[in-house]
């Protein structure tokens, strides 16, 4: 059996049991592309651990890839495909966990305000666009994968909706929104519609001048130009920079503190978040539930009044 076809078939059975396995797929292809449309007893175990490694130092990615491919693997040789597995015996050690960065609020007005530095006459609705995308994804969570994937169709205005298809988990879900963010989205929808591009119900919401879907990479690039006009970096002395995907993260920890501060039901509302953000199950949720000072604060107070009323009644 040829190595694409292999691939081919893991990645279907992996989308018939409920899973998008679209990052895995792309790994594969890479595998695939790397290795040559070669039967699967002619992958060399050399060019597979040069595959694995890349050019740089060893990252978690490293072990992502490993995961994927051992997956591939484990499927041809539980269905006679292939007698062994060229994967390396010995793994390198894992690196340094990744820390997410939970902005303040200080740090996410002075991103919204150095959008306007990125105006541009050959690009009149680029500062609109990423204000607005920033906007959107702390207000609500959002993957910024999921942002980029709207379309039109997909902002309700009337019910301060938006309609997330085909998340993660292949998963469609409704995402109310708040007034002030539903009136941003309006505003910037208005700006849109003056330029020229596709404005049908499949056009994306946030687009190009020119009416195209934004790119992740040029989403990542612009947010790294953003970060460093609003001199945010990390002094906590993890390594990792500041990433887009941590406003996601601030907004799961800032809702959080919310609670604490309400007076509000936190176990009962955790399975709300965990719903709101996509997640199957809280265990989900609480990857993105980083211990922050302020959110410690919270938690203590909460305890304190507590353990105040519960002597008070002794």
């Amino acid at each position: 059996m040829k190595l694409s076809e292999l691939i081919t078939k893991y990645v279907s059975f992996n989308q018939a049991i409920g899973m998008s396995y679209r990052s895995e797929a792309e790994v594969l292809r890479s595998f695939c592309n790397a290795m040559g449309d070669i039967e699967i007893e002619e992958v060399n175990p050399s060019l597979v651990t040069k595959f694995l490694s890349g050019s740089g130092p060893i990252t978690a990615f490293w072990h992502r890839k490993y995961g994927t491919l051992n997956g591939l693997y484990r499927f041809a040789l539980c269905r006679g495909y292939t007698d062994s597995s060229p994967l390396p015996k010995t793994l390198p050690k894992r690196p340094e966990k990744l820390i997410p960065y939970i902005y303040s609020i200080d740090e996410l007005q002075r991103l919204l305000a150095a959008t306007e530095s990125i105006e541009s006459r050959t690009s009149p609705l680029m500062a609109a666009t990423f204000r607005t995308i920033l906007l959107t994804l702390y207000g609500t969570g959002l993957r910024i994968s999921e942002a980029l994937s709207l379309k039109i169709a997909d902002v309700n205005f009337s019910d301060s909706l938006l309609i997330v298809r085909n998340s993660k988990f292949y998963k469609t879900r409704l995402v109310p929104l708040g007034p002030r963010l539903t009136e941003q989205l309006r505003l910037y929808s208005k700006k849109r519609q003056q330029l020229p591009g596709p404005l049908g119900e499949d056009a994306a919401f946030f687009s190009t001048r020119t009416g195209n879907p934004l790119s992740y990479s040029h989403m990542t690039k612009t947010f790294c130009l953003l970060r460093n006009l609003s001199r945010i970096r990390r002094r906590d002395g993890a390594r990792f920079a500041p990433r887009i995907h941590d406003i996601r993260h601030t907004f799961a920890v800032h809702r959080l503190e919310a609670w604490y501060r309400e007076g509000a039901d936190v176990q009962l509302m955790l399975p709300r978040l965990s719903t709101y953000l996509g997640h199957l199950d809280v265990i989900n949720t609480q990857h993105y539930l980083t211990m922050t000072p302020n959110l410690l604060q919270e938690a203590n107070q909460r305890f304190e009044r507590y353990a105040l009323s519960e002597v008070n009644h002794v």
